[in-house]
């Protein structure tokens, strides 16, 4: 990833001409007022084909070894971009057949020429569907959330953050009594997840007793799970566990969003599975045989489930929605400052810089309502965002920043020398 790549990825990302008929970008079905997911239950791509399963959320996808509904073989972001482009069933932006037209038309936009040199400098021909496809990549690697009350209450940062309701319904979330965090845990609030270090990626995918149809299948065709990749029985119906970050905004639900509100997400699982009452997917869900083993009923008062609803809603990060940074690049200006939380600034002199650590240590003035002032032979440890600025600070050089808390660290951003 660089800076260049993630800028041209932005670009391409909000861009209609990726579709054959010009009509559809990934935002498209990304939308990020909606966390990118569209809003819809099930997908429908440019030529109008009605899709069997919803766009999933690119929130932290950076963070996920699987990322689609229910095939573990798409394993990178980059193989995944290849899918809307040219995948056939169902048909997305359309482009099967059509590398040629595609890289023409962005081949004959000054500002793409522009931005491709830079992301891919010593190639002698930048335009490439690998490219793209690494481009896209890098921007959706920048789709990070983790700033919802929820996160500024667990970490620390605000113990007001969340209402007594929101704590409640932790504790219910995290008990054994309703056993949600064991398909929607960690960091991410899902199982499916790996990052730097992690001794192994963890891919999971379950049946949740959504249907129990009589007959071969007991889910509906064509969305039989991850038994379309393996052909084994035990997996008919099973999914991937999407991330619940920013969940209130990412309904209708389950992967046909055959389920319309958090309250019926709620009463599905209370109920260890969906009885359809009638019609073709007639059944009882909570007798599926290949349903998990962490789907029982259990019993909520109405005070309860209101409480769980209400952390759910704790994790909707509302500066993700409107972060210049995500946005469609024609239409918005970077030097407007992302609405949320106060801005704080530092005025300090470097004491020690830790370039292995990424850190930084400062005697500075008092950053009001944040940090008090550290002076000789005191100092503040501060992590540095920009590897390439931390490289050019020296002891005893005056620098002012914005500092942002994030759990127990500072981060310092956008520094600039002090005469």
């Amino acid at each position: 990833m660089t800076q260049q790549k993630v800028e041209l990825g932005r670009y391409l990302f909000y861009d209609t001409r990726l579709s054959l008929n010009q009509t559809q970008s990934c935002a498209t079905c990304h939308r990020q007022e909606r966390a990118f997911t569209d809003g819809r239950a099930r997908g429908r791509g440019s030529t109008g084909e009605l899709h069997p399963r919803g766009p999933m959320s690119l929130v932290n996808v950076a963070y996920s070894p699987a990322l689609t509904w229910a095939n573990p073989l798409v394993r990178t972001l980059e193989a995944q971009a290849l899918v809307p482009m040219f995948g056939e069933t169902p048909v997305e932006l359309g482009m099967s057949g059509k590398d040629a037209i595609l890289l023409e038309r962005l081949k004959g936009d000054a500002v793409y020429r522009k931005l491709f040199a830079k992301a891919f400098p010593s190639e002698a021909d930048p335009f490439s569907i690998h490219a793209i496809t690494q481009a896209i990549a890098s921007f959706e690697r920048t789709i990070l959330s983790g700033d919802s009350p929820y996160d500024r209450y667990r970490l620390g940062d605000d113990p007001a953050a969340i209402p007594e309701s929101a704590k409640r319904g932790e504790a219910l979330f995290f008990s054994e009594r309703l056993e949600c965090f064991h398909c929607h845990g960690g960091f991410n609030f899902t199982g499916t997840v790996d990052y730097l270090d992690k001794g192994f990626a963890e891919v999971e995918f379950h049946n949740t007793g959504l249907y129990n149809l009589k007959g071969k299948f007991s889910y509906p065709l064509p969305n039989l799970g991850l038994y379309e990749f393996t052909h084994q029985e035990e997996d008919i119906g099973k999914f991937k566990a999407p991330t619940l970050r920013n969940i209130a905004v990412t309904g209708p639900y389950m992967h046909d969003g055959s389920v319309k509100s958090l309250e019926e997400v709620v009463d599905h699982y209370s109920s260890g599975g969906r009885t359809v009452m009638s019609g073709p997917n007639a059944g009882v869900g909570a007798e599926n045989p290949n349903k998990s083993e962490f789907i029982k009923r259990f019993a909520l008062t109405p005070r309860e489930k209101a409480d769980l609803i209400s952390f759910l809603k704790s994790l909707t990060d509302q500066r993700l929605f409107t972060d210049p940074t995500l946005s469609d690049p024609r239409k918005v200006n970077l030097t407007r400052a992302a609405p949320g939380r106060p801005r704080y600034v530092v005025h300090g002199q470097v004491a020690k810089v830790y370039p292995e650590d990424g850190a930084v240590s400062l005697y500075h003035a008092a950053v009001v309502g944040l940090i008090p002032a550290r002076k000789s032979p005191e100092s503040t440890e501060f992590l540095v965002s920009d590897r390439e600025q931390l490289s050019r600070l020296k002891p005893g050089q005056r620098i002012t920043a914005s500092v942002r808390r994030q759990g127990s660290d500072f981060i310092l951003e956008e520094m600039k020398g002090e005469q």
